[in-house]
């Protein structure tokens, strides 16, 4: 099979993929809905009122929103594993998930108890000033500890302590409101609006916009430096711009959903043995549609396997998320052996 042909079949999989899951996500829940009054309440002719409601004011904004924090999360990993040369470096285990959840957390806490709401603009600054934290923390380790297994374990640690003191300021957050900052923890989609959706899209699709047009000198970084350098690649202002559009990434994903784990490290692996190539060129926009199908399907699974109790997001991917890593980890293993 060519190459090209590969890939058009491998894009042609992710985008049915996407529009699949995408409509089962509007057909199923705690209510189920039949197609025809689905199709009816998008095309602006549904007669029954509940079902008008549900899709259009709580399943489909949803919907949108899992494709733009799913394709986000998955090209934040792609942009790290990059950046570290590292399979799985990823945004929750270098711990920029968490640092953006801390920062989330003490910012709600602090209007709540102050009797003011946040904004989505205010959350999304905290989250990236907790991610821009932590990964500079992670940046100053990387610069003493040469080698990649030990900065992965710091950035894990890190992400164990920003999670332990969320922890502790959520239980004794004396708000009312704090009960969704608590569900907001542990990673979730639900209660989303097109506010929510307006506000994602402003940061993430100019975000990938810019990911992708740094696909060409990203293929020369993942060279080495030294060879990103002969070719004309400012390597200090691009690996300065990679870390500020995958934490930038992340931070979004975090403000509204919270932190999930998994989809930034196991989704780009995914897509590179799908696409049989690991050109950004191409990885990019597979990484964009892989991680929207992985997170529409984990999704469908949160709100519908125990419907109507809806589990946290992060429960689902780390089940289908892990056994990729691991994967991952044992296939690198058996690699540098045969070496």
């Amino acid at each position: 099979m060519t190459t090209t042909r590969r890939l058009s079949l491998a894009y042609l999989a992710l985008t049915a993929g996407v529009a699949v899951l995408f409509a089962l996500n509007l057909f199923w829940g705690s209510v189920s809905l039949m197609p025809g009054a689905v199709a009816a309440a998008l095309l602006g002719r549904g007669e029954d009122a509940l079902a008008v409601g549900i899709v259009l004011q709580l399943r489909l904004p949803r919907a949108v929103m899992v494709v733009l924090l799913g394709a986000a999360l998955s090209a934040a990993g792609y942009l790290l594993q990059t950046f570290f040369a590292n399979p799985i470096a990823g945004p929750f285990v270098m711990g920029v998930s968490s640092g953006a959840k801390l920062a989330v957390a003490l910012t709600m806490v602090v209007f709540l108890q102050q009797g003011l709401l946040t904004s989505s603009a205010t959350l999304i600054i905290a989250a990236f000033a907790g991610s821009m934290a932590a990964m500079a923390f992670v940046l100053v380790v990387a610069r003493r500890v040469p080698r990649m297994s030990i900065l992965v374990i710091c950035g894990i640690m890190i992400g164990y302590i920003c999670s332990a003191v969320t922890d502790i300021v959520v239980t004794f957050a004396q708000d009312s409101n704090i009960v969704n900052l608590h569900n907001w923890s542990m990673g979730s989609f639900s209660g989303m609006t097109w506010a929510n959706v307006g506000a994602a899209a402003c940061v993430v699709l100019p975000a990938l916009a810019a990911a992708f047009l740094l696909s060409k000198p990203m293929a020369a970084y993942q060279m080495g430096e030294s060879y990103a350098r002969s070719v004309g690649v400012p390597v200090r202002a691009f690996s300065t711009a990679l870390v500020l559009l995958s934490s930038l990434l992340s931070a979004c994903v975090t403000a509204f959903a919270g932190p999930i784990s998994f989809v930034g490290i196991a989704v780009p692996h995914l897509v590179k043995h799908l696409l049989g190539s690991a050109k950004p060129l191409y990885v990019l926009p597979g990484c964009c549609l892989g991680g929207a199908a992985f997170c529409l399907f984990c999704d469908l699974i949160a709100r519908s396997l125990f419907a109507p109790t809806e589990l946290s997001i992060s429960s689902v991917t780390a089940v289908f998320g892990a056994p990729v890593v691991i994967w991952l980890l044992v296939r690198r293993q058996i690699q540098e052996g045969r070496e």
